[in-house]
């Protein structure tokens, strides 16, 4: 059954890698699957490896809109083979991000290594800063981000995080339920 959504692109910030569990890559799968059931474009880091490479196949075979965004130093070790959709390839990371950041209405991290939360972080402190006011999402796929979120409520605790700015990251176990969040 097709859903709507406010969203038309969606950015997606996840990993290179697929971890050694099968649940991070059953959960990009998810979400791939839950933004063609919506119809929602994806904007994402531009490689065909990992998480990276499942989410974005998945939302292409569905019919929907992939645009990846790589830096040119970063395209031999993150496309093997195929590119998924259309690729934008930049100078580096700063551009990638405000490239992405720039064509993504919303964002979702799914879990990843530091790349994925630089990149994430990066998006949470832009809308603390007022440069966007689009939703932050992280994928908690069977607690991963557990102890990011305890210490973003410690931040709040010891009073380096605002209270309200707390309020920036939404998270969830399934993409669905996150994706209902994020829309609220």
């Amino acid at each position: 059954m097709e859903e709507s959504s406010k969203f038309k692109r969606l950015c997606v910030f996840c990993g290179s890698n697929s971890g050694h569990r099968q649940v991070f890559s059953d959960a990009a799968l998810e979400l791939g699957n839950e933004l063609v059931k919506r119809k929602i474009d994806l904007v994402y880091g531009g490689g065909n490896v990992g998480l990276m490479g499942l989410v974005s196949q998945t939302v292409f075979d569905g019919g929907c809109h992939v645009l990846g965004v790589i830096p040119k130093a970063l395209m031999p070790r993150e496309i093997s083979g195929e590119t998924v959709g259309e690729v934008r390839i930049v100078r580096d990371m700063h551009e990638r991000k405000a490239s992405m950041a720039e064509e993504s209405d919303a964002f979702i991290a799914l879990p990843g290594g530091y790349g994925t939360m630089e990149e994430t972080l990066e998006m949470i402190t832009w809308a603390q800063l007022g440069i966007h006011k689009k939703p932050v999402g992280l994928l908690n796929v069977d607690g991963y981000y557990n102890s990011l979120l305890s210490l973003f409520d410690n931040g709040v605790q010891e009073g380096f995080i605002k209270p309200g700015a707390r309020d920036i990251v939404v998270s969830a176990p399934n993409a669905k339920e996150l994706m209902v969040q994020m829309e609220v």
